[in-house]
């Protein structure tokens, strides 16, 4: 049982899964966006779903960023909610990155993900607000993105992260809010790429 990351991030896996399935191996995947979907659907690889297989053997995904302590921002494709829920149902959880997704402390590069009920959008943006930094609506073709469960997703520029259990927990405590792009203490191992070499890090 494995989870599917959402494309590009994991395409690459996805792929080389469908050419280990066209050699005799035996998988069911479950994909975390409509767009992991149709690419294993693609390649050859069989889907099932939580309600069929509530445990999940392992799950590959890539991330936006990595701390030393193998803490994760992920979502900036869109498919935070989705790929959480894989996340905590797998027995193992497998992050794949190139060393540019590597950062001393979250919240370095990239925005935290915050995917938000349409109706709660502005209270939680004013709440982000307050907190810290800036925070806007995700836009797709100029138009706001619409994740595969129906909700507004919005970007908060909060900075380097000292604790990342404590912000992902504050964010799940906002009314409106369905979850965050912070995933604390969920990967296993993190695979590294560096040019052509490979470094592999543990929890």
């Amino acid at each position: 049982m494995s989870g599917l990351a959402p494309v590009p991030t994991a395409s690459h896996f996805i792929r080389e899964l469908g050419k280990r399935v066209q050699g005799g191996l035996r998988v069911l995947g479950i994909p975390t966006s409509e767009a992991s979907r149709i690419l294993a659907g693609e390649v050859g690889v069989s889907m099932t779903t939580l309600k069929d297989h509530p445990e999940i053997d392992v799950t590959v995904d890539g991330a936006d960023e990595v701390s030393p302590d193998l803490e994760l921002i992920k979502g900036l494709g869109g498919a935070l909610v989705r790929e959480k829920i894989v996340a905590y149902a797998s027995k193992r959880v497998i992050i794949v990155v190139d060393d540019s997704k590597m950062v001393a402390k979250l919240g370095t590069r990239a925005p935290i993900p915050v995917e938000v009920v349409p109706f709660a959008v502005d209270s939680v943006m004013l709440q982000l607000v307050r907190w810290n930094g800036s925070v806007k609506i995700r836009e797709r073709n100029g138009r706001p993105f619409v994740s595969d469960n129906g909700n507004t997703i919005v970007d908060w520029q909060y900075g380097a992260i000292d604790d990342p259990r404590a912000v992902e927990m504050k964010l799940k405590s906002i009314t409106g809010v369905v979850d965050s792009g912070i995933f604390s203490n969920v990967a296993a191992q993190v695979i590294v790429a560096e040019g052509s070499s490979i470094r592999k890090l543990s929890r």
